[in-house]
């Protein structure tokens, strides 16, 4: 039975003044007064009644001075209490509350593609069919080690990436390749993540096709008329099919797609890498089976509408060439600047540089961004197409030096660049005129050591003499790279060589281009007869794009990789290409604009051998613009590689399409670069 209000009250009272009773006595006998009356007998009497009327000190522990081990919890503690805060709000504050944030201090926004188009009357018409690209693909567990338990049927790639986290060497030996069959090794399964969440976003909040979806879905879209073409993309684009059938499935999907919606063609969105393995699908699927898909020669010509290629590296990345040959970009090679020997440590049993080269080696498909076309295309030792001429001319006086520009106006000064020089050993050599530099032919006996390392990679092989002769080599262009590669990782470049090929052919007419190493190569495979079908080519200008690089050998170690960018070289001017070891062009931060739009502003530009039915062809471009804040994300206006999907006027242009628009209708050629005069330097057959 519960007690009266009544009970509390005089409870709560009574305890009250008994603490102020106790209180009050506390104080009354810290300032008693001594009596004058009694004498002063002596100094120790004295001292005895100082102590005894003596005020006691209360401690003070606001007074005890931090040590660093306090200040440094109490940061953590800070950054800690400040996460749960913000993670609190975003999970309870209403989804429109930053919207409301960002129009009170931007104005009101524009409306979304979709949705301006949609006011405009325009709605779904054509299936649309969507191709990711190199690592923005989830993928999942369905078969794993003992270390992986827990996790069957859980994404391995994309999403939190929790698992890399908690058990990194566990989640990379589950992510790499076998490197001798380049399939799963033995005991594991991990496959692609099927419907559109495989790539709609690549971790939470980064989006990739996520917004283009949203636009298709406000003019009408469903998932009944979409497609997302997911397959692993680890794997070379052949074996995709042998293990996955993932051609076989994209060829049944589009077939469907037709079918179910009164026998309209399909527009296809690939981006990336993606438009590499759809140009390999169009070979495969026209090619009689058992090889290829027996679709027949006008199979593309009565499924396809338009193939909308988005950032299309159809001519490969030099980003390749540094990522297969010292696992480096641009930003690794200056983040390692910044903490040197912290990659290369041995942290929790992770050694980071060697796990990743050992991983990336594995994935076949990375051979395909290899740079296609040779010196024809991307240049030689004293010519690039973006620089006609460079300044180490022979000729004394002569100033040959132009700007790259590109979309938002001046990239670089070129002066002194010769973008031809992919790989050079120092600022010297990549400067100097071909006639003053003596090369050492380095194709000779690598003088193999005999390798202890824990992470085996082929560069533990070599001896001293042959990474010397590497060296001293000087220069490499594109027409040497290859060569390189096979040098100094025969294996792996042996594996990448039966399913690639990165020449131009003399004859396609000839029956060895039958074989699929070839497919993927726009200068080795001609486009499909089907003269009703579009091509466009939709990339991003305007930002530095990684063109060339300046390397160093690293310093002797056992088990380390040999050569490094050497990040300490910059140019003479404060706008000059080269900062920090690498030289930059114009492109979307990975694909240069010759890769981008060389095909279809002149290799396919009309009826040539390489498109023989005379498929129009389209190049837009969509000049950089960064986000005007920080509520903006990533911008509506960017160009840069994977945030172009973002990019309002390319959505727009898709959308157009999509609604049953031509490239004609949508205005043609947009062009900001200098792409049809590169295009005109380079000298092949047509």
């Amino acid at each position: 039975m519960s007690k009266p209000l009544s009970f509390y009250r005089s409870y709560f009272l009574s305890k009250t003044m008994s603490f102020l009773r106790r209180r009050n006595g506390t104080d009354s006998s810290k300032t008693r007064v001594a009596d004058p009356n009694i004498k002063k007998d002596g100094a120790a009497d004295d001292d005895k009644k100082k102590d005894e009327y003596k005020i006691p000190q209360r401690r003070n522990y606001g007074s005890k001075k931090w040590s660093c081990w306090d200040n440094c919890c109490w940061f953590i503690g800070l950054i800690c209490s400040i996460w749960w805060f913000c993670l609190f709000l975003y999970n309870t504050m209403p989804d429109s509350i930053p919207q409301f944030v960002t129009m009170a201090i931007t104005g009101p926004l524009p409306d979304p593609p979709g949705v301006k188009l949609r006011k405009e009357g325009l709605m779904a018409n054509h299936p649309v069919v969507l191709v990711p690209g190199v690592v923005t693909g989830g993928l999942e567990l369905w078969e794993g080690r003992h270390c992986a338990e827990g996790l069957l049927g859980k994404r391995l790639w994309g999403g939190s990436f929790g698992e890399f986290y908690k058990r990194p060497l566990c989640w990379l030996e589950h992510i790499s390749l076998d490197n001798d069959t380049g399939f799963d090794p033995p005991g594991i399964r991990v496959r692609p993540v099927t419907g559109l969440v495989a790539a709609d976003y690549f971790a939470t909040g980064y989006f990739v096709w996520a917004v283009v979806i949203a636009n298709l879905a406000h003019i009408g879209y469903e998932e009944k008329s979409l497609y997302m073409a997911a397959y692993d993309w680890r794997l070379s684009f052949q074996n995709t099919e042998i293990r996955d059938q993932s051609l076989t499935r994209i060829k049944s999907n589009i077939e469907l797609l037709v079918a179910t919606h009164g026998g309209k063609k399909v527009v296809v969105l690939p981006h990336s890498m993606g438009v590499q393995y759809f140009l390999h699908f169009m070979k495969w699927v026209e090619t009689p089976a058992p090889r290829g898909g027996g679709g027949g020669p006008d199979w593309c010509a009565k499924h396809i509408k338009a193939i909308m290629n988005i950032g299309a590296p159809f001519l490969g990345s030099p980003k390749s060439i540094a990522l297969h040959f010292s696992i480096e970009v641009r930003d690794i090679a200056a983040l390692r600047a910044q903490a040197p020997g912290l990659l290369d440590k041995d942290v929790l049993g992770l050694q980071t540089f060697k796990h990743l080269m050992r991983m990336f080696r594995t994935w076949d498909a990375t051979f395909s961004m290899i740079p296609k076309g040779g010196e024809t295309i991307w240049g030689g030792l004293d010519w690039s197409p973006e620089t006609e001429t460079v300044n180490n001319s022979a000729k004394k006086g002569t100033d040959n030096s132009t700007r790259n520009t590109g979309g938002n106006g001046n990239i670089c000064n070129t002066k002194g660049v010769n973008y031809g020089r992919l790989i050079s050993f120092s600022k010297d050599w990549a400067e100097t005129h071909s006639s003053k530099i003596e090369r050492v032919d380095f194709k000779g006996d690598k003088l193999t050591n005999s390798s202890n390392c824990d992470i085996w990679l082929e560069y533990h092989e070599m001896g001293n003499r042959a990474i010397k002769a590497v060296a001293d080599h000087k220069v490499y262009t594109a027409g040497s790279i290859l060569d390189l590669l096979h040098y100094v990782a025969p294996k792996l470049m042996a594996r990448g060589a039966s399913h690639f090929s990165y020449g131009i052919a003399d004859d396609l007419d000839d029956p060895k281009y039958d074989e699929y190493k070839y497919w993927s190569n726009p200068l080795e495979t001609k486009l499909p007869n089907a003269p009703d079908m579009e091509i466009y080519s939709l990339y991003g200008v305007g930002l530095p794009t990684e063109r060339g690089y300046i390397y160093k050998v690293a310093p002797p170690s056992d088990c380390s990789i040999p050569f490094q960018i050497d990040t300490s070289v910059d140019g003479d001017s404060e706008d000059s290409c080269l900062k920090g070891g690498v030289f930059s062009g114009d492109g979307d931060e990975t694909v240069p604009i010759i890769s981008a739009g060389f095909m279809c502003a002149k290799g396919w530009r009309g009826k040539t051998r390489f498109n023989p039915s005379g498929i129009r062809t389209y190049n837009r471009e969509y000049k950089h613009a960064p986000p005007a804040n920080l509520l903006e994300g990533r911008g509506t206006q960017s160009g840069s590689h994977v945030d172009l999907l973002g990019n309002f006027a390319l959505i727009e242009d898709v959308l157009r399409v999509a609604a049953g628009a031509t490239g004609e209708d949508i205005g043609g050629d947009r062009v900001y670069s200098d792409i049809f005069k590169w295009s005109e330097r380079i000298n092949i057959k047509l």
